[in-house]
């Protein structure tokens, strides 16, 4: 048998692969570990975008209207909070704890925006007054249906949009037993259980532009979906407004389309600037949430009822699945004891109703 002489060789054994680094294994590992992003140093990208989310809240009146993007972040503000856990499960994927901390930012933003409307604001006891309103839809297959419902409603004052010509008459006819004073003007109407005086349309600048050709006809040919009206009341007289400003379309072109319904608001917020009763409640579909810039000033004179008094968010459209609330009740004057959405009808819509008192 040959041995191997371990001297000539200058071995002691089998040569071990050369690694080429030069140090012992233990250091190799600590070398290589601390060359790894730790926890603070991963998911930078996912970090950024969480304080972006976290500033775009608050400051979305800062976000540029161009093309309709303000108006249409605005409207779908409440759900950027959902944002916010498809970011945690990023940074939990990447084990980022700088990426966890940053998402506090967004966190604490939707909370103090958004936290107190969760909450159940309504106030015990009886209401002075309950108000609803509808937009009950031009294509509505069942108006004689919806107007029992809304009657059954026991509401005190009843606003309705988009009414059609066709339509009118059934609702005057299954709304006269439990509301003896209307008045209709152009696609508005106020059903109340109180007397009315001073009833006029209110100009809201009426402009469909590339929406003329997509609208129903006898809603484009109306020029009136506002109206302002007095009820007397045992408190006093109570101004009334019920509008029904322009729609908003995605279109090719122009992107989220709000040129009606941005004209008819600024023309409705001279009109309540100029109103000189105390005391005033606007009832309508105004295809804005509070939170639009467009509507500001219409929401800087007055109060939203949901958001005084309301149980959670409210939303009001579309029916089979409410995700915004474009249907407002809106007050100056008067305190709000509660806000709810009404069982759902033949509208694309659901009714809002709200109980007020002096």
């Amino acid at each position: 048998m040959t041995q191997v002489d371990t001297a000539a060789t200058g071995q002691d054994g089998p040569r071990r692969p050369d690694t080429g680094s030069g140090r012992p294994a233990p250091l190799r590992r600590v070398a290589r570990a601390l060359s790894r992003p730790g926890p603070w140093r991963r998911g930078r990208i996912i970090a950024a975008l969480a304080v972006l989310l976290g500033l775009l809240m608050p400051l979305h009146a800062l976000v540029t209207d161009r093309a309709g993007l303000g108006s249409l972040v605005e409207t779908f503000l409440p759900w950027l909070g959902l944002g916010v856990p498809v970011l945690l499960v990023a940074a939990l994927l990447r084990r980022s704890a700088t990426a966890a901390v940053a998402l506090l930012i967004p966190c604490l933003a939707w909370t103090s925006l958004f936290g107190g409307m969760i909450a159940d604001k309504s106030r015990p006891g009886d209401s002075d007054l309950t108000v609803v309103s509808h937009n009950v839809g031009a294509a509505n297959p069942d108006p004689a249906g919806t107007a029992r419902d809304l009657a059954s409603s026991g509401a005190d004052l009843l606003a309705l949009e988009e009414l059609t010509e066709q339509d009118r008459a059934t609702y005057e006819k299954e709304l006269a037993d439990a509301y003896p004073h209307h008045t209709v003007q152009g696609t508005v109407g106020l059903w109340s259980r109180l007397p009315l005086s001073g009833t006029a349309p209110v100009d809201t600048r009426i402009d469909y532009g590339p929406l003329a050709d997509t609208k129903p006809d006898d809603v484009k040919l109306a020029s009136t979906r506002a109206l302002r009206t007095t009820v007397a009341t045992d408190q006093g007289p109570l101004a009334v407004y019920v509008a029904h400003l322009g729609s908003v379309r995605v279109l090719p072109r122009t992107g989220f389309w709000t040129g009606s319904r941005d004209r008819n608001a600024q023309a409705l917020a001279e009109a309540v600037a100029a109103e000189e009763n105390e005391r005033v409640v606007l009832l309508g579909d105004l295809n804005g949430t509070v939170d639009d810039g467009a509507l500001d000033g219409i929401t800087s004179r007055m109060d939203s009822a949901q958001e005084q008094a309301g149980d959670g968010f409210g939303f009001s459209y579309p029916a089979g699945f409410p995700v915004v609330r474009i249907d407002q009740i809106l007050v100056r004057g008067v305190r709000t004891d509660r806000s709810w959405t009404l069982p759902a009808t033949g509208s694309d819509h659901l009714p809002v109703a709200a109980g007020v008192s002096w």
